[in-house]
C-alpha cells in the first residue's frame, strides 16, 4: 500500500491546504454548541446581560453592594465608578440613556469592564443573597431567588445590613467567592438586569440585541462550515481523481512491458479489474479519507475537550459510549474483515466468466451450451453477491446500533443534568451544549468506523495493484543497449537454442540452430506442438532463451532494447487481432507516417484491396474491437498488409495464411515474393503448399530440428517431412 499512496506526493500542497480547511470547520463545527449554550444561558436566562459590573447603578444600589465588600474592593470599585450629578457636565447625555438620573444620582463605569470588577460585584452579589436567604429560612418563610426580589424592599434593608457585623460579611464573602455553582454565575447579571430597569433602560432591547448577534455569528459558523465542506469536497475529488489516473497509467504501462510469462501470472480477467475496480476502491478511500479520516479525529478529540469544560462530572457518559463504540466496531471489523479479502477475487473470477462467454459467443451458441454458460456465470454472480449481502448484513446492523447508543447517551445526560441543574451544578444552556458534543464525539466515532469498513477492502485492492508494480519483468532492456549494425540487416540466427517455459520440467525446443538471410524465405513446419510458434516467439523476445542465442542484424536480441528489436521485425500472429478505429489506422499502426500509396500498395499485396474497395467508405471503413466486423481470412489479409507497410527487415508468418483459400494463399505468396525480396521472410505453416517453394525449410518435431533444406532435399532426406508432405499432396504434386 506504501508504493501506491506514494502516488499522492504530486498532491502534497492541496492535502496540506485540505488539512488546513478542514481544521477551520472543525473549530466551526466546536463553536457552535457554545454560542447556543450562551444563548440559553445568557440570552434567555439572563437577558443578553454577560456582566456582574454593572454600566451603571443608582446610589442606593451602590450603597447596598458595597456593605458585601472588602475595604480593598471598595476602593478599586470606588475608582472605576463616577458620580453623576444633575450638576454633571455630560448630565443631558447620561440622563437620555439613564431616565432614573432625573430622580437621584447615579454611578457610572468610568472605562470598560475587567474580571476583576466582575468578581467584586459577583461575590458581592452572590454574599447578599446567601444571607437573605438565610434570613428567610430562620424566620420560616419560603425561599425564593434572586429575580422575584424586589430592590426597592431590599432598600429599606441597607440600615439593618450595615448593622452586621464585620466577621460575619467576611465570611460571607469568603464562601461566596469560593462558590462553583452556576447560581453564583448568573446571580450578578440578574441584578444587573434588575438595576437597569431602575434606571429606565430597555432591557428587553439588550436581549434581542444579544440573540440577533449571536445567531448571526453562529450564521457566520454555519456559511464558513458550508464553504469549506464545498472546498473539502472539491479539493478531495481533484486529488482522488488525478490520483487514480496516474495510478491507473502507471499500472497499464507497467501491463503493457509484460511478457506472456507475466501474463499467464495474472490473467487478462485480473488485471482488468485490478486496472478498474481495484484502483476505485483506493479512489474511494482518498476521497473519503481526506474527509473523515482527518476530520473525525478532530471533531472527536476537540469534542472531548469541549465537554469536559462545560461539565467533568458527566465525562463518564462520553466514556461508557466510546468504549461500546469500539467494542461494537471491533466485532463488526473481526467478522467483516475476512469477506473483504475474498471480494476481489470474486470480482477476477466474474469478469473471466463473462470475458470467456463474450469472446466464445459463437461457440457457445453453435454448441448450444448457452443454459450451462448461463449457470456458471450464475454461480460465480451468486458467490459474489452472497459474499456482499453478508457484508452489507454486518453493516446495517451498526446504524440501529449506533441510534440505540446515541439515544441512550441522550437520555443518561438529560438524567443527570437535570438532577445538577436542579442542584444548580450546571445550566440549561451547557447541558444542551453537551449533549451536541456527545452527539459529536460518537458522529466521529460512527466516521472513523466506517473508515475501519472501507480501509481493509482498499487495502486488498492496494496490495494486488501493487503486486503489479512491483512485479519483476522476466523480460528486460539490458543496462547498456547496442545498436543494430545497418549493414547486417535481416540476418537472423539461431546459435544452439534451449527454451523451458517457467513452470515446465523439461526443454521444449532443443539444440536449434540455423540461419535465416535476407532476400530469402526460411519456413517451419512440423506436427502440432512440435514448437513451431514457441521457436517464432524468442525472434522478438516474447520469451527469453534458456540456453544458448538468439542473433538478429549480427547482435544478441538480449544485448538490444525490445524498442530497437521489434522495429526491424514485422509481426504477423496466427490469430489476426484488429484493433477498433479504421482500415486506414489499422495499416498504418506500425508506422503513422506511412502515405496512402503505401497503404494502398502494402493492401494491394495482401490481396486485401478488393474487398476493401467494396465498402462505402473504403480505407476509412469502420473496425470494430477486434475486428469482429470483418471475416477471419479479411482480418488476418488486414493484418499482414498492417505488417508490410512497416518495410521492417524481417517478417515473421507465424501460420498466418491459414485462413485464406488456395487461390488467395498463392496469388499473396506470389506478390509477397517480390514485396519482401530485401527482407528476411520466416514463415510458420501447416500447408506443405504455402512453404514448398522457401528457400529453407526447417521441419520440427517434439522441439528438435529433424529436417533441414529445399522442399525436394526434405522428400528424400527426413521421413517426417515426407510423412506430412504425402499426406497433403498426391505423388503427382510432391514432384
Amino acid at each position: 500500500m506504501k508504493k501506491v499512496l506514494s502516488y499522492l506526493k504530486p498532491y502534497w500542497k492541496q492535502l496540506v491546504f485540505v488539512v488546513i480547511l478542514l481544521f477551520v470547520q472543525a473549530i466551526c463545527d466546536l463553536s457552535l454548541p457554545n454560542y447556543m449554550s450562551d444563548i440559553i444561558n445568557v440570552g434567555l436566562q439572563q437577558g443578553g446581560i454577560t456582566e456582574s459590573a454593572p454600566k451603571a447603578i443608582d446610589s442606593k444600589g451602590y450603597e447596598l453592594l458595597t456593605i458585601f465588600m472588602t475595604e480593598e474592593d471598595r476602593q478599586i470599585v470606588a475608582d472605576s465608578y463616577e458620580l453623576i450629578t444633575k450638576d454633571h457636565e455630560d448630565y443631558t447625555n447620561y440622563l437620555e440613556d439613564y431616565p432614573k438620573l432625573e430622580e437621584e444620582d447615579i454611578y457610572v463605569l468610568k472605562s470598560d469592564h475587567d474580571e476583576k470588577l466582575n468578581t467584586i460585584f459577583s461575590t458581592a452579589m452572590m454574599s447578599f443573597t446567601s444571607l437573605s436567604e438565610e434570613m428567610m429560612q430562620s424566620e420560616k418563610a419560603d425561599a425564593t431567588d434572586a429575580s422575584s426580589i424586589q430592590l426597592e424592599a431590599i432598600y429599606e434593608m441597607i440600615p439593618m445590613l450595615q448593622t452586621i457585623p464585620q466577621e460575619k460579611i467576611e465570611a460571607l464573602i469568603e464562601e461566596s467567592s469560593s462558590s462553583t455553582s452556576s447560581f453564583a454565575n448568573q446571580v450578578g447579571p440578574v441584578f444587573v438586569k434588575m438595576f437597569y430597569q431602575e434606571l429606565g433602560v430597555d432591557t428587553d432591547q439588550i436581549q434581542q440585541n444579544y440573540i440577533i448577534l449571536t445567531g448571526a455569528k453562529m450564521l457566520g459558523l454555519a456559511l464558513i462550515i458550508a464553504l469549506t465542506a464545498v472546498l473539502v469536497g472539491f479539493l478531495a475529488s481533484r486529488i482522488g481523481t488525478g490520483f487514480a489516473r496516474d495510478l491507473r497509467r502507471s499500472v497499464f504501462e507497467k501491463v503493457e512491458d509484460f511478457s506472456n510469462v507475466e501474463m499467464k501470472q495474472y490473467g487478462p480477467a485480473s488485471l482488468i479489474t485490478r486496472t478498474t475496480n481495484d484502483i476505485t476502491q483506493v479512489q474511494m478511500l482518498i476521497v473519503m479519507g481526506l474527509r473523515m479520516i482527518c476530520y473525525a479525529p478532530i471533531m472527536g478529540i476537540g469534542g472531548i475537550f469541549m465537554a469536559l469544560a462545560k461539565s467533568t462530572s458527566m465525562s463518564w457518559i462520553i466514556a461508557l459510549a466510546v468504549i461500546v463504540l469500539i467494542c461494537l466496531i471491533m466485532v463488526i471489523f473481526a467478522i467483516a474483515m475476512p469477506k473483504f479479502n475474498k471480494m476481489q477475487k470474486l470480482i477476477d473470477r466474474l469478469n473471466l466468466v463473462a470475458r470467456e462467454n463474450l469472446n466464445g459467443i459463437l461457440v457457445i451458441r453453435a454448441f448450444g451450451t448457452q443454459a450451462f454458460e448461463e449457470n456458471r456465470f450464475d454461480e460465480a454472480n451468486k458467490n459474489l453477491s452472497k459474499t456482499n449481502l453478508f457484508i452489507n448484513r454486518v453493516m446495517t446492523f451498526m446504524m440501529p446500533a449506533m441510534n440505540l447508543i446515541m439515544n441512550g447517551v441522550v437520555l443518561l445526560i438529560v438524567w443527570v443534568g437535570a438532577h445538577q441543574i436542579e442542584s444548580s451544578g450546571m445550566q440549561v444552556g451547557d447541558m444542551m451544549a453537551f449533549m451536541q458534543y456527545a452527539m459529536q464525539i460518537i458522529m466521529s466515532f460512527l466516521m472513523i468506523a466506517v473508515m475501519f469498513i472501507m480501509v481493509p477492502r482498499a487495502s486488498v485492492s492496494g496490495r494486488r495493484i501493487e503486486e503489479v508494480l512491483e512485479t519483476q519483468l522476466v523480460i528486460t532492456d539490458p543496462t547498456n543497449p547496442k545498436k543494430f549494425d545497418s549493414k547486417k540487416k535481416g540476418y537472423v540466427e539461431f546459435q544452439n537454442v534451449n527454451f523451458r517455459y517457467a513452470d515446465a520440467e523439461e526443454d521444449v525446443l532443443h539444440h536449434i540452430s540455423f540461419v535465416a538471410e535476407p532476400g530469402k524465405t526460411t519456413a517451419f513446419i512440423g506436427s502440432t506442438g512440435s514448437g513451431k510458434s514457441t521457436l517464432i516467439n524468442l525472434i522478438p523476445r516474447f520469451f527469453d532463451v534458456t540456453g544458448g542465442k538468439v542473433l538478429v542484424n549480427g547482435l544478441d536480441v538480449r544485448d538490444v532494447t525490445m524498442h530497437d528489436l521489434r522495429e526491424v521485425i514485422g509481426y504477423i500472429p496466427q490469430k489476426g487481432v484488429l484493433l477498433s478505429g479504421t482500415i486506414d489506422s489499422n495499416l498504418r499502426y506500425g508506422r503513422p507516417e506511412a502515405t496512402k500509396k503505401e497503404i494502398q500498395k502494402a493492401a494491394e499485396v495482401a490481396q486485401a484491396t478488393e474487398f476493401i474497395e467494396s465498402k462505402e467508405k473504403k480505407y476509412d471503413s469502420e473496425i470494430a474491437q477486434g475486428g469482429t466486423n470483418v471475416s477471419g481470412g479479411q482480418r488476418q489479409r488486414l493484418s499482414i498488409a498492417r505488417a508490410l507497410v512497416k518495410k521492417p527487415d524481417v517478417y515473421i508468418f507465424d501460420d498466418s495464411f491459414s485462413a485464406l483459400d488456395f487461390k488467395t494463399d498463392a496469388a499473396l505468396r506470389a506478390a509477397l515474393k517480390d514485396y519482401t525480396k530485401n527482407s528476411t521472410v520466416l514463415i510458420v505453416a501447416q500447408r506443405i503448399s504455402t512453404i514448398m517453394n522457401a528457400d529453407q525449410i526447417i521441419v520440427l518435431d517434439r522441439g528438435e530440428i529433424v529436417g533441414k533444406g529445399t522442399h525436394e532435399e526434405l522428400l528424400k532426406n527426413c521421413p517426417t517431412y515426407y510423412e506430412i508432405a504425402s499426406s497433403q499432396l498426391s505423388k503427382e504434386e510432391l514432384m
